[in-house]
């Protein structure tokens, strides 16, 4: 039995192992495939979850999840693994776990950034954005750069006295560092503070951040909106190996119907549009996104907002370049980033907005976080300021968050049952997908001529087409169903290949009784006349590649 705990994180051969143990464990249930290789050579994971013997995968909704695209956001990759084990250990236990693998499909990869999060879960750390690979130099350039400098697998913060500093011990707490008021006097005991690290060539003077050496971010690589003077963009969208590898693979699939891609931290789901605002969203688009919304707010205690409303970087600027808005955009399926993780909300600091807070926030709030980790930690996320003989500034003190382990990652002990409801919400994410079944099939016969009608309907909540940004965007395809006739048949009426367009779902019923319209939008019907022996085999098909394939054979 494959062993797995959810109160660490798991290196790449590890996580590999596991993956590989579950693919050998569960061979009816999951398939271990390398979607591509990242920059330094790993493989890039992808399982494929589904109850094989009632079909492949591909024929059948599917949806994706994938984490830890950020280097240090590992957090990301336990709430992916869990979803792969609570999908495998529960099946035939759980009913709804049980029909979801029986009629969908999901493609989960743990760590689309494999050399990324190898470099934060090294023994000595190295913290960096995304990918490994130096861009946009291969030289480092001067200036003080993140950096565990005393080699005790920990990056923390430095504080060193300077009667000019931004900052200066928190009244009530001295543990605390909190920003010196506009109107501080002179003389005080004042406070600079940065990343511990070091500085390549220092003159003694002047401390400046360094611009990263790996500067890019893999979160800004896809084809909607990119610009190649944002950020971490990459010289084209796709240039970097581990999107490129996510993209091709969601292409070859486009049975895909859904998406959440795991980040951290601020303990919320985000959701397109991110370069406009609401009203620019087809309405019934809207309307699906906020139900979806609700339920992720109802399942996981945290909140859904819009990326362009409520978690803007910037106000004047958007990001390009996104997964989520790729996915959405583009391929016109109903996409989340899940914000892993809010150690503001742990402390009962509930209205707050997300970017604004670390722009400026009551000092008050400081000390409910630090309360919070004495009573829940122990004291043991804040570390004690220690001094420290700097290789470039001489002494200085080390010491503040450990915040890999408390902002950026929940605490181990609390890690579970953070990642726990996210699953739920990601199975229920699936099972709302448009589903093809069988409303009817029915053969009468007069004679040698045979009359077959058949009916199809849409099970699943959403359409078929799932988004009206897919019909704008034409990038899915129309309900096929097509009738085999063999050799001596004949097709008196019908065609060979019947094309219905797309059946509707539930997601725009209304909810009140008073104003319901019931009516079968969700069906189709075809009618073939055939002229053959009594006996024959004839094949009927219906395909839609996001509500999947049935078939059924019939003897006339």
């Amino acid at each position: 039995m494959t062993d797995i705990r959810f109160d660490r994180y798991y290196r790449y051969d590890e996580l590999t192992a596991i993956l590989q143990g579950w693919a050998d464990e569960y061979p009816t249930l999951c398939r271990l495939e390398s979607m591509g290789q990242s920059f330094e050579g790993r493989d890039i994971w992808v399982l494929l979850l589904t109850n094989f013997d009632t079909g492949p995968d591909t024929e059948k909704p599917a949806y994706w999840a994938d984490g830890n695209i950020h280097a240090t956001e590992t957090s990301a990759s336990t709430a992916a693994l869990y979803l792969i084990n609570k999908l495998l250990t529960e099946y035939g236990r759980d009913e709804r776990i049980t029909y979801a693998l029986d009629s969908r499909a999901f493609y989960v990869v743990p760590r689309l950034n494999p050399d990324g999060a190898e470099w934060a879960l090294a023994d000595i750390p190295k913290f960096i954005r995304s990918s490994t690979r130096p861009y946009p130099r291969t030289d480092e350039l001067d200036g003080l750069r993140e950096e565990d400098v005393d080699g005790d697998g920990r990056i923390l913060q430095m504080r060193l006295r300077d009667p000019n500093g931004n900052w200066k011990t928190h009244p009530d707490d001295p543990r605390l560092m909190i920003p010196r008021a506009p109107d501080d006097l002179p003389g005080g005991e004042y406070y600079r503070l940065l990343p511990e690290g070091r500085i390549k060539n220092y003159d003694g003077v002047i401390i400046k951040m360094a611009p990263p050496l790996q500067g890019l971010d893999l979160n800004r690589q896809f084809p909607v909106f990119w610009e190649p003077n944002q950020q971490g963009a990459g010289h084209y969208p796709g240039s970097e190996p581990e999107p490129g590898a996510a993209m091709k693979f969601i292409a070859d699939h486009p049975n895909i119907t859904g998406s959440v891609s795991f980040h951290t931290f601020s303990g919320v789901y985000l959701r397109p549009p991110t370069k406009g605002a609401d009203d620019t969203l087809p309405t019934q688009d809207l309307f699906t996104y906020k139900k979806l919304g609700k339920l992720a707010e109802e399942m996981t205690g945290y909140p859904a907002v819009s990326v362009f409303h409520d978690f803007k970087y910037d106000p004047k600027e958007f990001i390009k370049g996104t997964f989520d808005d790729w996915m959405y955009e583009y391929l016109g399926v109903y996409s989340w980033t899940c914000e892993i993780w809010s150690i503001q909300r742990q402390a009962g600091i509930e209205e707050y907005k997300y970017i604004d807070w670390f722009r400026e926030h009551p000092a008050e709030d400081d000390l409910k976080i630090m309360q919070w980790n004495d009573d829940v930690l122990d004291g043991k996320g804040y570390i004690d300021w220690y001094e420290f003989d700097h290789p470039q500034l001489g002494q200085v003190e080390l010491g503040g968050w450990h915040t890999f382990e408390t902002w950026r990652n929940p605490p181990y002990q609390l890690l579970e049952k953070e990642v726990a409801p996210l699953a739920d919400y990601a199975i229920t994410s699936c099972l709302v997908s448009p589903k093809l079944e069988w409303y009817e099939v029915r053969h009468t016969a007069v004679g040698s001529v045979h009359t077959i009608r058949a009916v199809v309907h849409n099970t699943g909540w959403l359409p078929t087409n799932v988004t009206e940004q897919a019909t704008k965007m034409k990038v899915v395809r129309e309900l096929e169903l097509d009738i085999k006739l063999p050799a001596g048949a004949k097709l008196l009426s019908g065609e060979l290949k019947t094309m219905r367009g797309q059946l509707k779902g539930r997601d725009h019923k209304w909810q009140y009784a008073v104003w319901s319209d019931d009516s079968t939008t969700e069906r189709a019907k075809v009618e073939w006349v055939v002229e053959a022996e009594a006996g024959t085999e004839v094949a009927i098909t219906a395909v839609h590649p996001r509500a999947g394939a049935i078939r059924q054979t019939i003897t006339l």
